[in-house]
């Protein structure tokens, strides 16, 4: 296929039959990330049947850790790699980090009997998850739900209790609404709640939110819409209540853009515009520069392949996931990224689109 690099593919006549030979490859990560993940697979393999992938959700912490571990080809976070994951990685210049995706987590909620479409904003969000606001009848949620009955009912805040990039994002975007959840939780792919119920992964939490009326909890938008699960509108940094949408999270991705840092890097959490969802992130993909580490050079050739498609034509399914697809800006940084890719300081060439 065009745009694509064809692996050297053994084929060996067995009494009239022919074999192709397979490349396999690993990843595991991100569980936000994982239904647009499966998809990305599936179609790949339709083109490349000779490439067979699985990916694994297990959280970001887990794939930054198998990344590091190198037992995995290819790891993803929410979060991208910080100063101390680079440095045990062998250093900036020893990894490609390739956003990949971005994605909403909306604030998902269990509101037996009510109607309407609730609106929250950064700093009554912050107090719920600090349980320093505890009653849905609160009047700091009440003002921002004006005509609407909400009931006398607990809040119970649901989190996450693996490492997380879904945290990473939800606490990121909290800590630039409030400067006590700042200092007293901090941004972290894993923090220390004052209370609420945990579950592990997008799933784990997604279950808490539909067993426990009157539970309120941060999950991405594909999970959320997919269950069938209620979640609130946000007021965005312009003052504009905006309900998350791949085209509201695109509209972040855009402005964030511009933000990259040498490493690809950006916040799309609390961007400005009138029509950017607040509380969105990109998923990053981690691979080793030098992929002579695997021995395998038809593997790291198929490696470079898959991301290449991932960022370009595997975009086109994002939306009907209710992902947000990468910015063409963001694209060209991806592919530059891409770009680095070597064996033993040869570069593995990909074929241009």
């Amino acid at each position: 296929m065009k745009g694509l690099i064809r692996n050297i593919a053994a084929i060996v006549a067995l009494g009239g039959s022919v074999a192709l030979a397979e490349v396999r490859l690993q990843g595991a990560g991100s569980t936000f990330v994982a239904p647009m993940m499966q998809r990305w697979v599936s179609e790949y393999q339709k083109l490349r049947p000779d490439v067979q992938a699985d990916y694994q959700s297990i959280g970001s912490g887990g794939g930054v850790k198998a990344f590091l571990e190198k037992t995995v080809d290819f790891g993803a976070s929410d979060a991208p790699l910080n100063k101390k994951e680079f440095a045990q990685a062998g250093g900036v210049s020893a990894v490609v980090q390739v956003p990949v995706i971005a994605g909403a987590v909306v604030p998902g909620y269990n509101l037996p009997g009510f109607n309407g479409e609730l609106k929250l904003d950064g700093p009554v969000l912050a107090n719920i998850f600090q349980g320093r606001i505890a009653k849905w009848n609160d009047p700091k949620i009440a003002a921002l739900n004006a005509g609407l009955s909400l009931p006398d009912l607990a809040i119970t805040p649901a989190h996450r209790t693996d490492g997380s990039g879904t945290t990473f994002v939800f606490t990121s975007y909290l800590a630039t609404q409030s400067v006590d959840f700042k200092e007293r939780i901090g941004a972290s792919k894993q923090v220390e709640w004052p209370g609420g119920s945990g579950g592990k992964g997008n799933e784990g939490v997604t279950q808490v939110v539909e067993s426990t009326p009157g539970a309120i909890g941060y999950i991405e938008l594909a999970y959320a819409l997919e269950n069938k699960i209620p979640f609130a509108t946000m007021k965005n940094a312009d003052g504009k209540f905006v309900k998350a949408s791949p085209k509201s999270t695109s509209a972040a991705g855009e402005q964030a853009a511009a933000q990259m840092d040498a490493n690809n890097a950006a916040p799309l959490w609390n961007q400005h515009g009138a029509n950017v969802y607040p509380i969105a992130g990109f998923t990053y993909v981690f691979v080793r520069s030098d992929l002579s580490y695997m021995h395998d050079k038809a593997k790291a050739q198929a490696v470079a392949a898959f991301l290449t498609w991932v960022i370009h034509d595997g975009q086109q399914f994002a939306s009907q996931l209710d992902y947000a697809p990468l910015s063409a800006a963001v694209q060209t940084r991806a592919g530059q990224a891409i770009g680095r890719l070597n064996w033993s300081g040869a570069p593995i060439a990909t074929a241009s689109r």
